[in-house]
This record gives structure tokens, C-alpha cells and sequence, in this order.
């Protein structure tokens, strides 16, 4: 059974801890059986390519490695501030994430 994250694709986050805390980025991609995200921007690796059809000159190309999600904090769209991420139920009976400083419902 997959946890459900308090961090999805597309929102823009915050790295607290690691070699790039202090970025923001905006996630890309999140895979929820490693508990890993890929951040635009953030731990960017060197790959050693061959030549092929994608990258037909080969060579050091630079891409953004996964992060740990422990290591990343949602940013709050009033305050612009990281901040922590609670769920709870709306008025229709559904469930949302909301930001835990200033009360806000995330999309």
C-alpha cells in the first residue's frame, strides 16, 4: 500500500537539509515507493552519455537527481513562507491539504 505525501507535482518547495537547502524549486516528478522527488533546479548530478537517438552528440549532460521528501517543505501561496502541510476534511465531505501557519487550503 502507497502513504499518501504531503508533497505532489507541481508545487513549489523548499530544501531544508542537504547540499541545496535553501532552494526552491517546482516539483516535476514524485515517486511514491522510494519516498523521492525530482525538483527543478535542485541536486543537479553530471551524466556520462553515449550518443543516441535523444542525445546524438553524447557526453556530460547536467539533470536533477531525486531528493528525499523528508528533506522538503511545502511553500505557503499567502505568506510565501515553507510550511508544514495538514490534511483535513472541507465542506463537502472531501479531503484537502491545507498549510498549518496560516490555514490555507492548498490545490
Amino acid at each position: 500500500m502507497q502513504k499518501k505525501l504531503h508533497i505532489k507535482k507541481g508545487d513549489i518547495v523548499f530544501v531544508n537539509a542537504g547540499d541545496d537547502k535553501g532552494k526552491r524549486g517546482r516539483v516535476l516528478e514524485v515517486n511514491r515507493d522510494k519516498l523521492t522527488a525530482i525538483v527543478e533546479g535542485v541536486n543537479i548530478v553530471s551524466r556520462h552519455t553515449k550518443p543516441s537517438a535523444k542525445h546524438p552528440q553524447g557526453g556530460i549532460i547536467k539533470m536533477e537527481a531525486p531528493i528525499h521528501i523528508s528533506n522538503l517543505q511545502v511553500i505557503d501561496p499567502t505568506t510565501n513562507e515553507p510550511t508544514r502541510i495538514g490534511r483535513k476534511l472541507n465542506e463537502k465531505n472531501k479531503l484537502v491539504r491545507y498549510a498549518k501557519k496560516s490555514g490555507t487550503i492548498l490545490p
